[in-house]
């Protein structure tokens, strides 16, 4: 089995790099004024990705976090991959070229599943979308929404679209330390062909050795790992050697 990717999170709002709890804008810790220095931080670690989000931008449904994101493109060298606010195709245009290597469609893979495919078919391997679910079901507009619709329905309308991963986020634990939705991650899993990358709540070491264990033999790819890896519950070296063990 292949080492895990470890994707750690820089989620920003009003240009700052903040973790929240279970989605809530108004429940933010703040943990550095400087995104690009961030960035940095967690590149010499010898992380090989970064996941952002423009956190005001997934609310407003347009970039917001313009500058900051550009200061961590050009604060490093590793891919990055973006979600927050994208809507449509300039945007996604927009982003692609300006360096980022992967963008993420959440609120736009359920509302606009055509924009998903045309963006897939224009810009190949470098589409993503993100699934955040609340009691199985799909959230969007930054979470204030729950759709009708199930985290693994939408995952599956996307299995002919050539979409580089499916990102899925269990939001009651996003943010809350207590442990991944591995019993729902895995099930997304063993369902797709396409890439799953687990997402929300991640705790510390066991977690990731639990998560190593039963993504075996699955198409779980990697993990998203922020307020863990800011409160130095876990370090950057120590979770990628767990991930690849």
């Amino acid at each position: 089995m292949k080492p895990l990717t470890l994707y750690p999170a820089i989620d920003l709002k009003d240009g700052q790099c903040v973790r929240l709890r279970r989605g809530a804008m108004d429940d933010a810790t703040i943990y550095s004024s400087d995104p690009g220095g961030q960035a940095r931080t967690w590149q010499d670690a010898g992380c090989s990705w970064l996941h952002v989000v423009d956190l005001n931008g997934a609310f407003s449904g347009r970039p917001v976090n313009g500058a900051a994101v550009a200061a961590i493109l050009g604060a490093v060298t590793i891919p990055v991959q973006l979600g927050g606010g994208i809507r449509d195709m300039a945007g996604i245009e927009a982003w692609l070229t300006a360096g980022v290597s992967r963008v993420i469609l959440g609120s736009a893979a359920v509302k606009q599943p055509a924009l998903v495919r045309d963006a897939c078919r224009t810009f190949p391997g470098r589409v993503a979308v993100g699934i955040d679910a609340r009691d199985g079901k799909v959230a969007t507009e930054g979470w204030a929404e729950t759709s009708s619709l199930s985290a693994t329905e939408l995952a599956l309308s996307f299995e002919d679209a050539g979409v580089a991963a499916i990102i899925y986020t269990d939001i009651s634990r996003d943010g809350m330390l207590s442990g991944l939705n591995l019993e729902q991650t895995v099930a997304l899993a063993a369902s797709l062909a396409t890439p799953v990358i687990a997402s929300g709540g991640v705790g510390g070491p066991q977690d990731l050795i639990e998560l190593r264990r039963a993504a075996a033999g699955t198409r779980i790819e990697g993990v998203i790992v922020g307020r863990a890896l800011y409160d130095g519950r876990i370090d950057p070296g120590q979770a990628m050697a767990l991930l690849s063990a």
